[in-house]
Order: C-alpha cells, then sequence, then structure tokens
C-alpha cells in the first residue's frame, strides 16, 4: 500500500505531464502566491487540538464539531472542485 505523499506525488506527476501549459503556470502562480502569503506557518500542527466549528451538512442541517468528537477521531478534508 502506498503512502498519502506517494499517491500524492504520482498525481502531481501525471498532471505535470498531461496538462496544459497554461494550467501548469496558473498553478505554479497559485503555488508561490500561497508560499509567499505564509500561510503554511498558520497550519496546525498534526495532532494539534481543532478549534470547535459548525458546518453544513449534507441535508443543510449544522454539523457541530463537538458532536462529531464524542464519537472519536475526527478527519477534516477541504474539496477546492473542478478548476
Amino acid at each position: 500500500m502506498s503512502t498519502l505523499k506517494e499517491r500524492l506525488d504520482r498525481i502531481k506527476a501525471g498532471f505535470i505531464e498531461s496538462a496544459p501549459d497554461e494550467a501548469k503556470a496558473i498553478m505554479s502562480r497559485a503555488a508561490e502566491e500561497l508560499r509567499a502569503s505564509h500561510i503554511l506557518s498558520r497550519i496546525p500542527a498534526p495532532g494539534a487540538p481543532l478549534p470547535a466549528f459548525e458546518l453544513p451538512g449534507t441535508d443543510g442541517r449544522p454539523v457541530h464539531s463537538n458532536r462529531l468528537f464524542e464519537k472519536g477521531s475526527l478527519i477534516v478534508t477541504f474539496y477546492r472542485g473542478v478548476w
């Protein structure tokens, strides 16, 4: 079984191989802007406590993180969507 990093590296390599130059330039520029913003220094470290939050569920009703934590560990992911 491959690690997440290995899988992401394969996805990145596939993108670099097949994407149009314009798309690669946009992605490169966006990555550089993120680095320049120093956003990485504000990312919580793995295992750091997550502040409580509320988000809409798939049915539109609010989902509270504290209620989810009562059931066990919680993994939060963000999907940017299609370019």
